[in-house]
């Protein structure tokens, strides 16, 4: 689903993580969205961008029954993976999940659409990595205790 970003040139990534059991995709998103982690990124948005949300809404929308969840709404979906477009419309998150032998990959992804990727950006990006690799390390170890 970052592919047609990638394609115009601009800045995606992925990272992906394996864990030792079957983890579904609403599973995933829900425990993506609400981390600890996650939470602090929550709560910065609801008091400087007016975008609270709760778990249940997280819930609601790894169950497909919301289109918009604090400060993104969905792009697409498909099964197993989920694309999130912020209000801006400058970032992509995508989320997917992957049978993997007996276990599952975990993906999270990102794209920056062009017009955003001034000097603040390229400055941030190393940030940006490292909080993507916390995210996704958080969601997994929420997800395997959840199942």
């Amino acid at each position: 689903m970052l592919q047609r970003y990638r394609s115009q040139g601009d800045y995606t990534d992925c990272f992906a993580i394996d864990v030792p059991q079957a983890v579904s995709h609403a599973a995933f998103v829900e425990a993506f969205y609400t981390t600890g982690v996650f939470k602090l990124e929550r709560a910065l948005l609801s008091l400087l961008a007016a975008c609270p949300s709760r778990d249940a809404e997280a819930r609601e929308l790894a169950a497909g029954q919301r289109e918009r969840f604090s400060a993104w709404s969905v792009e697409a979906h498909a099964p197993g993976q989920l694309l999130m477009c912020d209000l801006a419309g400058s970032m992509r998150s995508w989320l997917m999940v992957l049978e993997a032998g007996p276990g599952t990959r975990l993906y999270f992804g990102s794209a920056v659409v062009r017009k955003r990727q001034g000097g603040a950006f390229r400055a941030l990006l190393g940030f940006h990595k490292l909080y993507s690799r916390i995210l996704l390390r958080a969601a997994a170890a929420r997800a395997l205790r959840a199942g």
